[in-house]
């Protein structure tokens, strides 16, 4: 049984633990609303990015353009998991690279080649310790992402995918659900989902209610469409950056709270054995005392 001392100095080491995972947990709190924020003002953005592209298209027509492209075999493709520069958020990274492990089972399965573009420390080192093909990783960002980030990612996967290096690209991030709720999302980025350019069929009805207008485009549609499409890939991603920045501030805060109160259980346990080894010490002498007196008297 461990001795007094030996019990204060745990439960004077597990509160001095508890002290720092209330703090992550407050820190954490902080950073997921400014997240929250952050997702809701870009929301109304990408919402009207895709409705824009929906209305070019359909002005367009049938056009060929290198992101739209959609080729008859896939041979290679690219998988960009976004995960954290940093741990202490429960399964939060492992669940992205599980994920990912599995998409890559399976186009391997169809005998197709992958190859990787991480986002984040985690999944950049955990793809090089399995000694798989990271072809560009990019760090630093991920708990407060900005566009540019976005911009670097999408320009290299799409310079892979237009130079015919890749045949398609899918990214896999953590949506924001709740504080304590991230869902696994799988997402193909590349070619340009062709539902994205025909808008949903709710919009559809709407117009034909309404009647379409008549835009007069300057440049001409095709021109316009080109131009958006990078434009669609640069959104895309800066929203699974921004989901997965809102999911890890959430993932942390909650592994941090259930922390903290599994320190606090194991403090009232150690509270009550230490009590007790106390009492038993405070017993044992008693019982010496008594049995040197009576060896005294006797």
């Amino acid at each position: 049984m461990a001795s007094t001392q030996d019990l204060k100095r745990r439960v004077r080491s597990i509160t001095n633990t508890r002290k720092v995972t209330r703090a992550m947990e407050l820190v954490a709190s902080a950073r997921l609303r400014r997240a929250q924020q952050r997702i809701e003002a870009m929301r109304p953005y990408a919402d009207r990015m895709l409705e824009l592209m929906a209305g070019v298209s359909q002005a367009a027509g049938s056009v060929k353009l290198p992101l739209l492209e959609r080729r008859e075999q896939i041979a290679k493709v690219a998988i960009v998991p976004v995960t954290a520069d940093r741990g202490l958020a429960g399964g939060f990274n492992a669940q992205v690279i599980r994920r990912s492990l599995a998409l890559m089972r399976e186009h391997r399965g169809e005998g197709r080649e992958v190859v990787w573009f991480s986002t984040g420390r985690k999944a950049a080192s955990t793809l090089r310790f399995r000694r798989l093909d990271v072809t560009q990783s990019w760090t630093g960002f991920s708990e407060r992402p900005a566009y540019s980030d976005a911009q670097a990612v999408a320009h290299a996967v799409a310079e892979a995918y237009t130079s015919g290096e890749v045949d398609a690209v899918y990214v896999v991030y953590n949506a924001f659900v709740s504080a304590l709720t991230q869902k696994v999302t799988v997402r193909e980025l590349l070619p340009i989902p062709t539902d994205v350019l025909e808008g949903s069929q709710e919009d559809g009805d709407e117009r034909e209610q309404q009647g379409s207008p008549d835009f007069i485009y300057e440049p001409e549609p095709e021109e316009i469409l080109a131009r958006l499409l990078p434009v669609y890939v640069e959104t895309e991603l800066y929203r699974a950056l921004l989901e997965s920045a809102a999911s890890e501030q959430g993932a942390r805060m909650t592994a941090m709270r259930n922390a903290s109160k599994a320190a606090g259980e194991l403090i009232d346990s150690l509270t009550l054995a230490m009590n007790r080894a106390r009492q038993a010490e405070i017993t044992q002498e008693i019982l010496e005392v008594v049995a040197g007196a009576d060896a005294l008297t006797g």
